[in-house]
């Protein structure tokens, strides 16, 4: 009998391109889409292509990125610490990729000014959202070179601690099809850039004026804009019931409103807000308003579209919380953070069927009884705080677990959960957050059923769980494969046997170890090289912690953006060199490395002083460490914390 022949051409070949990218669209992961890169070439000439969005790591591999992505819209140096007015000027200096280019992030890239901003604008028409937040360069010169950008409709210039009202103007007369813009901590903006912002960005829909210095005027020229949506003023201190009646006077356009911390606006401004502006959908008034009174909670059910009220720190009592259940019935979050007064007969009363987000923290008086009602009554719940909340039995997890198997985020910081609760929480298979900080009952008996369960868990917090050991983190190591986020500060029985079991973590990018005193090098070289993605390493007070495990991770965590090192022994050699190879390392603390040098300190900071952004060293060092040094870092954006802090060690 003749043997059929196999045929050497794939089946990916019969596949048309729509098919596959088809199919691309739908891998969410970066893991799984560097995969399909490294599948075949045209694989990767497909997602060449079709690849809109790129977040820059290392400015060398810049030029061969942009040749290789042609079509992006969207450019992210928000990680990348080593960009600055060259890297800039030379990526835009051939301006045919960057014409599609929508969005361009440059959140804390320190070194940036004038020249790059420029040259960006220049190269990109069709430019609509920029972010330079946290950019200690950006000032009113800046501002003009973004003035130039007459498309621009979203704007983020969150800490632009240098920009007044100079630099508001020309951005408000050149960017006037403005919709979104955050001015959050810009200190130096006053109401009269305020003024004319209002006057001349009309299609504002969103601005974020949080802790400016301004005053009553300020509300007074924001109320004449006719589309504004949401406005977030979060502690601005000096605006009162006033400011809130120039609101009320305005546009009826508002559906999102935060005036958290201005301890001047009452019930009575805030009712008078209400009272104009029906279509608002979120009302946030964390630790400003003392109270509800009865005028503000008769406004608040004419507000049939409301589903988020957050009211952190107020007083409350039961009847307070019943009459606002009674007319808030539309609400899909409820935030009562340290609010005085809550109880079980509140929460039952303001709970519906609808609620998705519920925040408890710090409630201590509440007991199974109310977990019983959110259970009985929230099936839809996706995100549980409960930090504090001690009082809650075997009995309520239980009934929680039960109710709202949907959970995605919970926390249980401080709430005596054991292994038994933690049984019955693992059958909500859908948790990706899981806080259990505090919680000193629960064992690796108890992570055991977690990891057996909860598979698609990012997140994990074991702060002080001095209970929980090797055997635990293998449970989770095996279960968890998605695992991003992990903190185990302070547990003291973990070993490097318990690191090993980490490093099979692929996805880990934050790991905190403040304080695990049985972990040596050998389980932070293990991390190292198991965990390529790393990129941010708490590790102080890790005293056995020594040259070996630093070297390890200037060799294989490449990725490696923020570390803790204080009070670890490690030396001038293992410091220059980790700090000279860690291409993306931006933030690093050395509180107390009593055996690096002063020569140690000055070559270490050296060999990297053109991508940290922040230093966290001893004030004693201010006057040791030469003035050049210190200047140099400062001018690449560089900011230097010095803590007055003893040696304790603990």
């Amino acid at each position: 009998m003749k043997r059929l022949s196999l045929s050497p051409v794939s089946i990916l070949t019969s596949l048309s391109e729509d098919l596959l990218l088809n199919i691309l669209d739908r891998l969410r992961e970066e893991a799984d889409r560097k995969t399909w890169r490294l599948v075949c070439y045209d694989f990767l000439r497909l997602e060449s292509l079709h690849r809109k969005s790129l977040r820059v790591l290392r400015h060398e591999a810049l030029p061969a990125l942009l040749r290789r992505y042609s079509s992006l819209d969207r450019l992210d140096f928000s990680v990348c610490p080593r960009v600055d007015d060259l890297v800039l000027v030379l990526s835009f200096a051939h301006p045919a990729w960057a014409r599609g280019l929508r969005s361009l992030v440059l959140s804390r890239a320190t070194a940036v000014s004038f020249a790059g901003l420029e040259a960006a604008v220049r190269a990109c028409p069709s430019l609509e959202e920029v972010d330079v937040s946290y950019c200690s360069r950006f000032g009113d010169r800046e501002a003009a070179a973004l003035s130039c950008a007459a498309g621009l409709r979203d704007l983020k210039l969150v800490k632009c601690l240098d920009i007044t009202d100079v630099g508001l103007a020309k951005i408000a007369v050149g960017c006037q099809r403005l919709e979104k813009l955050s001015l959050k901590w810009c200190l130096e903006i006053s109401d009269l850039g305020l003024d004319l912002l209002s006057k001349k960005c009309r299609d504002l829909k969103f601005l974020d004026i949080s802790y400016l210095k301004i005053s009553n005027k300020s509300l007074q020229s924001i109320s004449s804009l006719r589309k504004l949506e949401s406005l977030f003023m979060v502690g601005c201190s000096n605006l009162d019931d006033e400011a809130m009646d120039f609101l009320k006077n305005g546009n009826a356009s508002l559906k999102c409103i935060d005036l958290s911390r201005c301890e001047m606006v009452t019930s009575t401004g805030l009712a008078s807000v209400i009272k104009r502006h029906r279509c608002l959908q979120q009302i946030t008034a964390r630790h400003s308003i003392p109270e509800l009174s009865l005028p503000l909670l008769v406004n608040l059910k004419e507000l049939v579209n409301l589903t988020s009220i957050r009211l952190d720190g107020l007083q409350l009592s039961a009847s307070v919380l019943q009459t606002l259940g009674h007319v808030c019935k539309n609400l899909v979050e409820i935030g009562l953070s340290k609010c005085k007064g809550v109880t079980n007969e509140g929460v039952g009363a303001i709970v519906n069927d609808q609620l998705q987000i519920i925040d408890l923290t710090c409630c201590s008086a509440i007991t199974d009884d109310a977990i019983r009602d959110i259970a009985n009554k929230c099936q839809k719940l996706l995100t549980l705080r409960l930090e504090s909340c001690s009082s809650i039995t075997e009995a309520g997890f239980d009934r929680l677990a039960t109710g709202c198997s949907s959970l995605k985020e919970l926390d249980l910081t401080d709430c005596n959960v054991n292994d038994t609760g933690l049984k019955c929480l693992s059958e909500c298979l859908e948790l990706v957050d899981l806080k259990l900080g505090l919680c000193t009952l629960i064992s690796d008996k108890g992570l055991t059923y977690i990891g057996s369960n909860c598979k698609n868990l990012c997140e994990l917090d074991l702060y002080r769980c001095t209970g929980v050991g090797d055997a635990g983190l293998a449970s989770v190591a095996r279960g968890c494969k998605k695992l991003r986020k992990l903190n185990i500060c302070y547990c003291g029985q973990i070993t490097d046997e318990g690191f090993t079991y980490l490093s099979l973590l692929k996805q880990l990018a934050d790991l905190e170890m403040r304080n695990v005193v049985k972990v040596t090098s050998k389980g932070v070289a293990a991390i190292a090289m198991g965990c390529r993605g790393l990129a941010q390493l708490e590790m102080k007070r890790c005293y056995l912690v020594d040259d070996m495990g630093f070297l390890a991770l200037a060799q294989y965590a490449r990725n490696l953006r923020q570390i803790n090192m204080s009070y670890c022994p490690v030396s001038d050699v293992s410091l220059c060199v980790m700090l000279g190879n860690l291409g993306c390392l931006q933030d690093v603390k050395m509180e107390h490395v009593t055996r690096v040098s002063l020569e140690g300190f000055e070559l270490g900071l050296r060999a990297s002083c053109d991508k940290l952004k922040k230093v966290k060293l001893v004030a004693s060092l201010k006057n040791l460490l030469s003035r050049e040094l210190i200047l140099l870092l400062q001018a690449r954006g560089c900011k230097i914390r010095w803590v007055d802090k003893p040696l304790v060690l603990v």
